[in-house]
């Protein structure tokens, strides 16, 4: 069978078994149905979920004329800016409920949650919130991105009973009433989005992110595959809990439980520790995909050049890595111990100096000083993380923080964990490829008969896998 494959900008055709089998997410197996998506619909079905809570009051009886609100948004990375997207649609709702119960509009402050992603751009804000609520708050200097590394709105909260560090963002902590605009979507970092991972990872520092994005608990066996029970999971739980306890408040969550298309399924409101598990339980449905009836010696899919953390993810080797690894986690249960991986990537050398401007640094470095896997690399975590240059670049001039780095080579070691061999396939600079672990081969067939020849043998069980990063990807499991 001829499939193709992402591949850079474009695609890659290649010619599989006919016995290969094909999985596309919200295709092969349908996603629970959405919403209705008319404009009407989804705010009043938001309006219902915010206006009773789980867990407790609603905002009509948290307050009141004077009460300062900050609305917490995640940022450009996941779901989706459709005229009808979660964040533009449960923003109205807040606001009207806000406004109701006598709040005014000078008193509510727009925060986006970068945590360490790049601070929210202008063109990206208004494409998050939409003309008219960008137009009513950006003006007034209403609408900002949280900076991990201005102190002067940073407060230090001490560490949780685990002894986990908490710094989180001064508005959030000094407001009457923080609510938190999250997506219930599957994700190979601890579960799901939304609830206590929001806050855990979006309004923190470094030092925070640094209890949990480390070697320490992504390579516990508890973190491959993804589940809502690792250790990662659990320090989420706890450092947001910890928050409530130092802020003397309950989040207010809002949270839409998302499918293939960031369309909502489901949308959820109140206290995260008692919504969590409501919400998980309808986006366990399409999430958790009981599909395979085989474990695969060989999984196929490509990787395209600009997607998720944005142009230059599919070329940089740090992040490319990254991503391989979590296919990695998400599939693992449907991976057998021999499990080879083939990936189709212009591996360009493309490393987007000004998104990443510390990422070529710690590519060169790991290319020597006895660095032989990528956790040896990890000594070197506080040093990049406290480069004024790199601090600066993310400040200043919209680059992931230098800390993000060594979160994106704690999940990339994962792959090398769990796979006999990783193959990319059309890589124009493969040298690149090479020196991060990978075998490369000219075709997706060049690298399958290298496979069976090395690793899984005449007959393996294959899996394609296209549109893996240009959809919102699922964890498949046995049947």
């Amino acid at each position: 069978m001829k499939l193709n494959f992402e591949y850079g900008h474009g695609l890659m055709e290649a010619e599989l078994p006919e016995n290969t089998d094909v999985f596309i997410p919200g295709e092969t197996i349908p996603d629970p149905p959405c919403l209705p998506q008319d404009m009407d619909s989804l705010m009043n079905i938001t309006r219902e979920s915010v206006q009773n809570p789980i867990g407790m009051l609603p905002i009509s009886k948290l307050v009141h004329k004077g009460s300062k609100i900050t609305i917490v948004i995640p940022d450009i990375v996941k779901g989706g800016c459709q005229p009808t997207s979660h964040r533009k649609v449960a923003i109205k709702v807040i606001l009207e409920e806000l406004y109701a119960a006598g709040v005014e509009k000078k008193d509510i402050l727009l925060l986006f949650s970068n945590g360490l992603h790049p601070r929210t751009t202008v063109p990206e804000a208004k494409k998050i919130l939409g003309k008219e609520i960008f137009e009513e708050f950006y003006s007034c200097g209403q609408i900002t991105s949280h900076d991990s590394e201005d102190y002067e709105h940073l407060v230090d909260l001490g560490c949780t009973e685990r002894g986990d560090r908490v710094i989180m963002n001064k508005y959030v902590y000094d407001s009457d009433l923080a609510i938190l605009i999250g997506h219930t979507q599957g994700n190979p970092y601890g579960g799901y989005s939304g609830g206590y991972k929001h806050c855990a990872t979006g309004i923190t520092h470094w030092r925070s992110i640094a209890t949990h994005h480390v070697p320490e608990v992504m390579h516990r066996k508890d973190f491959t595959p993804v589940s809502g029970h690792s250790l990662m999971r659990t320090k989420f739980d706890e450092i947001g809990m910890y928050m409530e306890a130092c802020m003397g408040k309950k989040f207010f969550c809002c949270d839409a439980v998302l499918d293939t298309y960031s369309r909502q399924i489901a949308v959820f409101s109140g206290y995260a520790k008692e919504m969590m598990p409501q919400s998980w339980k309808i986006a366990d449905k399409r999430t958790y995909v009981p599909w395979a009836e085989k474990k695969y010696d060989v999984l196929i899919f490509g990787m395209p050049q600009d997607f998720h953390y944005g142009d230059g993810m599919g070329t940089n080797p740090i992040q490319m890595m990254q991503a391989l690894s979590a296919q990695v986690i998400r599939h693992k249960r449907i991976m057998s111990d021999r499990c080879v991986i083939i990936c189709a990537s212009v591996c360009n050398g493309y490393f987007h100096d000004e998104r990443w401007p510390y990422l070529r640094e710690l590519y060169e470095m790991f290319q020597h000083d006895h660095m032989q896997i990528l956790p040896d690399m990890n000594r070197y975590g506080e040093y990049f993380a406290t480069n004024e240059e790199y601090i600066r670049k993310y400040r200043f001039a919209n680059a992931f923080h230098p800390f993000h780095g060594f979160s994106m080579m704690s999940c990339g070691h994962i792959a090398e964990m769990n796979t006999s061999a990783i193959y990319i396939v059309g890589a124009q600079e493969p040298g690149i490829a090479r020196s991060m672990g990978l075998k490369t081969r000219e075709t997706v067939e060049e690298a399958l008969e290298d496979a069976k020849k090395k690793y899984v043998g005449d007959h393996p069980n294959i899996l394609a896998l296209p549109k893996t990063f240009k959809t919102a990807a699922v964890h498949l499991c046995m049947k």
